[in-house]
Parts: structure tokens; C-alpha cells; sequence
């Protein structure tokens, strides 16, 4: 039988992939993208999982887009770190994550998921890490490439979910003190889960 992968808030990071403001008027559903990623650092500081965030390229594509607000995360947000390489595995992630053993998780969503989040997913998957991509929080510029990219993740072992899914995994548990403010969140969120999940997954294959 293959391993059975769960995700634990102290053994995860969130990994945030270059959504810029020069990418708005090309990505597919970017509006839509924003929404999850937004919904997902509400879940970040309730259940204090740190983020790291890259920017490919700033100087010419623009620094993470306002409407994403990274610093409500305070010391939850690990490093904003500029790249050049198309994976987010550089040599300063690779640090963090060394200076982290405890961590055996990364949940990642961004831009562009044929292309950065895929070259991203499988260099944290061959370093060893059990990866988790958001169906409702990566996107492309051509929609058509998305889900052979997701395609191409699950092959080697990633595993494709959703928001909701992966922040209720991460929760686990209903009778802990902490569950009201995740509660107010989904709730807050229902109507942006809503529109992400019909704009997002119309177009992409689940197997």
C-alpha cells in the first residue's frame, strides 16, 4: 500500500509562488487566485504556520500584488525572497528549510503552475518533502496548461488538493480550543470558496 501523507501544522510551510503585479492582466482566474491565497494566510496565522514567499524577477515583473497581505503574518512570514531560478528551491530556501528539520510538508500555491509551481514541486519532492498543491490556488496564463501540470506533479508524487481540503486536514480537530477562529474563517471565506472553485477547477482533470 503507498504511504498515507497527513498534514501537520508544526511539520508545514506554506510556499507562496511568485504572484506579482505584472502577472494581473495575464494569469487565468487571477482575481480568483488571490481570493484562495488570501483565504490561506487567514489560515496561516490561526494556525501559526509560517509562509515563505518568492518574487521572480521583481524588478521587471513587480513585487507580491497589495491586495495579498503579507505583512498581517508578522514573524509568521519567514522570508519574501527574490529569484531568478524558476524553482522556489534556491539556496536561501534550502537554508530555512535546513535551519527547520522538523518540517516535512510544503503547501504550495502561486504562479505559474506549468512552469515555476511544477519545477518547484518536483525539486522539494526529490530533496524529500511530502508536497501538497492547491487545484483552486495555482494558475497559468493559458488555462489549457494547467491541468498537465497538476498531471505532471501527481506522477511524481505530489499530491494536488484543495484549499478547504488542505486547511481542514491541517485543523484536524473540532474540539480544540483554537477550531472557533478556523470556524470564522471558512465561514468568512464561504462565498470566495464558492467562486475560486468554479472559476478555478472547471478545468482541471481530477485524475
Amino acid at each position: 500500500m503507498p504511504a498515507i501523507t497527513k498534514l501537520v501544522p508544526e511539520e508545514t510551510v506554506f510556499f507562496l509562488c511568485d504572484v506579482q503585479t505584472r502577472f494581473k492582466n495575464a494569469i487565468f482566474g487571477f482575481d480568483e487566485l488571490v481570493l484562495t491565497i488570501s483565504k490561506m494566510l487567514k489560515i496561516a496565522k490561526v494556525l501559526e504556520i509560517p509562509v515563505v514567499v518568492t518574487e521572480q524577477n521583481p524588478k521587471g515583473l513587480g513585487s507580491t500584488i497589495p491586495d495579498i497581505n503579507l505583512p498581517s503574518l508578522g514573524p509568521l512570514l519567514l522570508a519574501t525572497i527574490e529569484k531568478g531560478l524558476f524553482s522556489m528551491v534556491t539556496p536561501e530556501v534550502k537554508a530555512l528549510l535546513h535551519e527547520r528539520p522538523q518540517i516535512k510538508s510544503v503547501v504550495l500555491f502561486g504562479i505559474e503552475s506549468h512552469v515555476c509551481v511544477l519545477q518547484s514541486a518536483l525539486d522539494f519532492i526529490e530533496a524529500g518533502y511530502n508536497v501538497h498543491v492547491l487545484a483552486d490556488g495555482v494558475s497559468s496564463c493559458n488555462k489549457e496548461e494547467i491541468p498537465f501540470a497538476l498531471a505532471r506533479i501527481r506522477q511524481s508524487g505530489g499530491y494536488i488538493t484543495t484549499s478547504e481540503s488542505a486547511a481542514f486536514q491541517l485543523q484536524r480537530d473540532a474540539g480544540v480550543p483554537g477550531f472557533k477562529s478556523f470556524s470564522n474563517v471558512i465561514k468568512e471565506e464561504k462565498d470566495n470558496t464558492v467562486r475560486t472553485l468554479q472559476k478555478l477547477l472547471q478545468y482541471r482533470a481530477v485524475l
